[in-house]
């Protein structure tokens, strides 16, 4: 008794010929690729329904953000001290102009942010470029406390700090001032400072630096004429990120001023007690444009320091030799 014949390859359903050796099965509809070209990738279908819903939320989320922000600028140019609209007015940023207490503050304000960014972002950049370049003991220790230093709550940290002052003022005859506030903006400000700095600073190339050493220039010279214009892009966003932080703290800043050092938070959080005054929706609203475009600028800054670094390919021009022509010999 003979055995059944084996069933050979069945042809593909849409009709035509079987493949033949070596050359893949292809279904009904597609047209096999010529010779010397390669096969089209597949191309997903087009979503046939839009994003609609999502949309929707993301707008609806916008304005439960911003609509308040809107409302103050708005009602800072009502002629009424009421929220209910009577005229357009420049009234309140007139009596804003000529309102002591406001201008004090804000010129306390702008010194504290001023010093504590200066200080908080050339600690913060050193401390970024020894964690980044070289290998400590305690790393993990060090990012451990870093990070710490950020979830900690302001209350915790303003209490701390306080309690410090107030051992330190035992020993030495100081008080409580502008200065402890530029100290204690200073301490909160460098953890953020070294993040921002160190990130810029991963996406640095170390062949950059290490072409520099081999060309001559010593570790400071590569630092300062090589490595920091690199970094100036991340330690400017550093900068306006710690002055961002520091004009606008009130927690830790109100534990540890002492009289006659009220900065505007202070004095904007004060008057808001005995009532919203129409002269602090206008100061509001100044505060938000100017903070606004501050962030907006370190934001794209930020961005900046994101993209990865590397050395760049020395490009010389083709050195094209020109072509010899000969006259053509004519036949005598």
């Amino acid at each position: 008794m003979t055995p059944p014949p084996t069933p050979g390859p069945q042809p593909p359903t849409g009709g035509g010929r079987p493949p033949t050796a070596g050359q893949p099965p292809r279904t009904s509809g597609q047209r096999p690729p010529t010779a010397g070209q390669s096969p089209r990738p597949a191309v997903p279908p087009s979503p046939t329904s839009s994003p609609r819903p999502l949309a929707l939320f993301a707008v609806a989320a916008y304005a439960f953000l911003h609509l308040p922000v809107l409302i103050l600028v708005v009602f800072s140019f009502n002629e009424s001290r009421f929220t209910v609209w009577t005229g357009l007015s420049w009234r309140w940023y007139r009596e804003l102009a000529h309102n002591p207490r406001i201008l004090g503050a804000l010129e306390n304000s702008l010194l504290v942010a001023v010093a504590s960014t200066l200080i908080a972002t050339g600690i913060g950049t050193l401390a970024a470029y020894g964690m980044g370049r070289f290998r400590l003991r305690g790393a993990r220790a060090l990012d451990a406390v870093l990070q710490l230093s950020i979830i900690t709550p302001e209350i915790v940290t303003g209490i701390s700090l306080l309690a410090f002052f107030q051992w330190v003022f035992r020993f030495a005859d100081l008080g409580l001032g502008l200065d402890t506030i530029i100290i204690a903006h200073v301490a909160f400000s460098i953890a953020f400072v070294l993040i921002v700095v160190r990130a810029r600073l991963a996406a640095l190339d170390p062949a950059l630096e290490e072409a520099a050493m081999d060309l001559g220039a010593g570790p400071l010279t590569t630092f300062f004429r090589v490595t920091l214009p690199l970094l100036q892009p991340g330690i400017v966003a550093a900068a306006l990120l710690a002055f961002i932080l520091s004009f606008d703290d009130y927690v830790i800043t109100s534990l540890v001023a002492g009289v006659g050092s009220e900065t505007l938070p202070m004095v904007i959080y004060s008057m808001a007690r005995r009532g919203v005054s129409p002269v602090v929706n206008a100061l509001s609203a100044i505060l938000v444009v100017a903070l606004g475009a501050l962030t907006l600028l370190a934001d794209r800054l930020q961005a900046r320091t994101e993209q990865p670094l590397t050395e760049p390919a020395l490009t010389q021009p083709a050195l094209t030799q020109p072509a010899l022509t000969q006259p053509a010999s004519t036949q005598q």
